[in-house]
């Protein structure tokens, strides 16, 4: 059964069960402090293809193959699949999921789309639309800046508070099933909705700025709804506001009386080392926070480590085309509660 709680939080009776998870990342990711947690390292960014718009799509079938093998589950138990990416019409993962055969629902919500796309599994779980579903986005470095910004033989200079896009990409399974039971699992437990905000920041190399505003209205909104506090989970993860956005958000829900501080991580600050891999402001992409929670997240809380957070997915909604002229960039962030 679904509950709303609030304006903006949907609570889950049932709690759709995390069945699986898989992770795969480039080559610059496994440099950082989290090569240990990842399942799959591709040190061949083309992934043996032709484009880098093909190899995300290889990205994204391993990473789909990798979360069903964990879950046991094979593609065919699978009812639906949310999955989104950065490029245009969400190319990558329509081109991954054609040859699949199972009911495929796009997801864009920029670098929210993996949270995203677990609030809908999760709704379509919990209501019996579906008994098992998968959630599931990819990122690459190159084809991103190639829409983005400049191909990557411009060699452009990069602003101190811009980001780098991972390569990589993340999937869970969720279900309904008693297949998945009794497993230690962890389970989804409520989903609050983000809305659109807009501070009129329009400097596309500063996502982190343009993305806190979000995050920090989201995360109030649920503790809101929820009548919780920060202390009462171990940790609060954000994907990806980089050093920016972070400090921003510490400073937006400061205003709120809303201390996040001790328990606080993001995913664009834990995916690189920031002293040695000279990524600026930290890690950016679909794939960003969807490989640390399919990778180090998931796997701390399989370990005990963690027994119930907050996964907080934010994504500046840009195009190059609003960039030109001369708009705002509005952003979103979706909130996922997890517990054991």
């Amino acid at each position: 059964m679904i509950n709303r709680i609030g304006n903006y939080t949907l609570e889950f009776t049932d709690k759709p069960i995390i069945a699986g998870f898989g992770s795969i990342v480039g080559k610059k990711e496994s440099e950082g402090p989290l090569k240990e947690y990842f399942d799959k390292i591709e040190y061949d960014t083309r992934f043996g293809q032709e484009s880098w718009e093909k190899a995300e799509s290889m990205f994204q079938k391993e990473a789909l193959y990798l979360a069903l093998k964990r879950a046991g589950f094979e593609l065919k138990e699978c009812n639906c699949i949310f999955a989104g990416d950065l490029l245009n019409q969400c190319i990558s993962s329509g081109y991954a999921m054609r040859d699949y055969g199972v009911p495929y629902l796009g997801q864009y919500g920029a670098c929210s789309t993996m949270a995203q796309g677990m609030a809908m599994a999760s709704v379509f779980v919990e209501s019996g639309a579906a008994i098992t579903a998968a959630a599931l986005t990819s990122s690459h470095f190159c084809s991103a800046e190639r829409q983005y910004r400049y191909p990557l033989e411009y060699g452009g200079q990069r602003a101190q508070t811009a980001q780098w896009t991972v390569t990589g990409s993340g999937c869970v399974i969720l279900t309904s099933s008693k297949k998945a039971a009794g497993n230690n699992n962890a389970s989804v437990s409520r989903v609050t909705i983000g809305k659109i905000i807009d501070m009129g920041i329009k400097d596309a190399a500063n996502m982190g700025a343009a993305m806190a505003p979000a995050a920090a209205d989201t995360i109030k909104c649920f503790f809101d709804d929820t009548n919780t506090r920060p202390e009462e989970y171990d940790a609060i993860f954000t994907g990806d506001l980089g050093l920016v956005g972070t400090k921003l958000l510490y400073e937006l829900l400061e205003r709120e009386n809303i201390d996040i501080t001790k328990i606080h991580k993001d995913c664009g600050l834990l995916i690189f080392d920031d002293k040695t891999q000279d990524t600026h402001s930290g890690g950016s992409g679909c794939g960003c926070s969807a490989s640390v929670l399919c990778s180090y997240i998931l796997k701390n809380m399989q370990a005990g480590k963690l027994r119930k957070i907050l996964f907080v997915a934010t994504g500046a909604l840009m195009s190059p085309t609003a960039s030109l002229q001369g708009e705002s960039i509005p952003s979103i962030a979706h909130l996922v509660e997890i517990g054991i």
